[in-house]
């Protein structure tokens, strides 16, 4: 299966809210209103994973920030990003169900990492469950620390990868 790469457009809004919803639960997903601005304002730093027939696989995005951690304003409010430096986020990594275990959410980390490279990003930010501490490990990221973030009423968890 091959893998294509895309930012993504207005008409793309409806099938990635149907992506993030199995993914997240409902108190953590985004709402189509937060999505919809993410499309308009970092479509830079939003990259869709599509195969050889361009059937949405999966996505990535993410605000860049001056902080090395994520901060549950940035799930409400989304601000263009700088041309360069700061640190790569990520709000979302999402897989559709029927694609899972094929490496593509792995796929998607690897070239948000290579634009963040090209961009002179300090490195990559986010929080995420401990169920999926293993995953990110796996892909360069390291824990650092039990997160402040109260979204959701989770327990989040900071994980960086410097770049």
């Amino acid at each position: 299966m091959s893998i294509t790469f895309r930012q993504p457009i207005k008409d793309d809004l409806n099938r990635i809210i149907e992506i993030e919803n199995t993914g997240f639960s409902p108190d953590e997903a985004a709402s189509k209103e937060a999505m919809d601005e993410r499309i308009s304002v970092i479509p830079d730093s939003f990259i869709l994973a599509l195969d050889d027939h361009d059937r949405f696989m999966g996505y990535v995005v993410g605000p860049v920030i001056p902080e090395r951690y994520l901060y549950d304003e940035l799930f409400e409010k989304t601000v263009p990003n700088p041309k360069s430096g700061g640190y790569q986020t990520i709000l979302s990594l999402v897989i559709d169900p029927d694609y899972q275990k094929f490496g593509i959410a792995s796929h998607l980390l690897t070239e948000l990492a290579t634009r963040s490279r090209q961009a002179n990003r300090t490195g990559i930010t986010l929080t995420c469950l401990e169920n999926l501490i293993p995953f990110y490990e796996k892909n360069g990221y390291k824990v650092e620390d039990i997160s402040a973030s109260q979204h959701a009423g989770e327990t989040w968890y900071n994980m960086v990868l410097d770049l």
